[in-house]
């Protein structure tokens, strides 16, 4: 066993080994300081600084307008299925969804706790193995938004262009933020929990357009409005300190290797090389359609649920872990988000054929 293994789990995810170190360091000693980092004030003038330097960075490597707020907030990524329609709908106003797997049916259940919610498309039938085109659905004319997942985990499918609607986007891109370049003036909110592609779980990020901030009905509680969180730039209660920090972390890293641009090359080269040997082999079947793969979450299955078990069992005994797939879907399921090293990859790969030969 390699003294650090390769983690495939779809998260909390790979984070790059320079930051764990230096996360290491601080949280018992913060820039010489003589206090560790999660003991300081959060609203002391270093940690002000940690965070107002997290938000440049995002803001630069996202290419993020003026008129958006950054938002850091606690609940996760689940929490925003109810901060949206809290925020966006008020009560007999509508919103159309996606439903293309785990997550959107999840915040498809909360939503419709605050409006009437059209779901437009579901791929539900084929186990979510593909991701809708704009012309196999309709969006409600009467839509304030279309919400949709960006990145499907479970599945291993990705919408690879966003819909092309005169209507508001609301995304949830938790697994796939930061891994290619967007344009933030097409989306009223984005969020992401960070544990995948940003940063240890704890901290999510939310992008709000600001003249949204005022959507919110008068019943909605202080602490559910975006409006709160970017009147007091994200302090309105004590924020995930450590997790925001390691995010400011994480996209210094990101920044060194090329910024969002650099990180999508590099997230094609892994996943052309994974989905080749998934390809050019009869063992292994992938589960998404062609067409909606995901360059992050690549999912397989092999001929039998015993081979899968000792496939992944195997893996495991080498330094290859996390390769269970969702109970949902089954099979085998690697996660090769931002900071998982190629040569992770180049690893499983090899195991993949040296496991087919044995066992054809």
């Amino acid at each position: 066993m390699p003294e650090r293994i390769y983690n495939f789990s779809p998260g909390p995810g790979t984070m790059p080994q320079e930051v764990l170190a230096q996360a290491a360091k601080d949280i018992v000693n913060f820039n010489d300081k003589g206090i560790g980092l999660i003991e300081m004030s959060h609203r002391s003038k270093e940690f002000m600084a940690v965070t107002d330097e997290a938000e440049s960075l995002l803001r630069e490597l996202l290419d993020i307008p003026a008129n958006y707020k950054v938002l850091f907030m606690q609940g996760g990524a689940s929490s925003q299925f109810a901060f949206v329609p809290m925020n966006l709908l008020a009560p007999g106003q509508t919103a159309t969804y996606l439903n293309t797997g785990v997550w959107a049916k999840k915040a498809i259940k909360e939503a419709e706790l605050f409006g009437d919610i059209k779901v437009a498309y579901s791929s539900a039938d084929s186990t979510y193995n593909h991701v809708p085109k704009d012309s196999d659905y309709t969006v409600d004319p009467a839509s304030e938004f279309l919400y949709l997942v960006s990145n499907n985990t479970i599945y291993g499918t990705q919408f690879h262009e966003f819909p092309k609607t005169d209507k508001m986007l609301v995304c949830d891109m938790s697994s796939d933020i930061l891994s290619r370049p967007l344009d933030i003036s097409r989306f009223g909110i984005i969020f992401a929990g960070a544990q995948k592609n940003m940063g240890p779980a704890g901290v999510t990020i939310a992008i709000v357009r600001e003249d949204l901030l005022n959507r919110a009905p008068a019943t909605v509680p202080t602490m559910f409005r975006y409006k709160t969180h970017a009147d007091k730039g994200s302090m309105f209660n004590t924020p995930p300190c450590f997790g925001i920090y390691c995010v400011g972390l994480v996209l210094k890293w990101l920044k060194k290797q090329g910024g969002v641009k650099g990180m999508e090359k590099l997230n094609q080269e892994k996943a052309a090389l994974l989905y080749a040997a998934i390809d050019s082999s009869e063992f292994y079947r992938g589960h998404a359609q062609v067409d909606s793969r995901s360059p992050m979450n690549v999912t397989f299955n092999l001929p039998t649920p015993e081979l899968e078990a000792q496939f992944v069992k195997e893996a495991t005994t080498v330094g290859l872990d996390g390769l269970k797939g969702h109970r949902s879907v089954g099979g085998c399921r690697a996660s090769i988000y931002n900071a998982f090293p190629k040569q992770g990859v180049i690893d499983l790969v090899a195991f993949m054929q040296e496991f087919e030969k044995k066992n054809s």
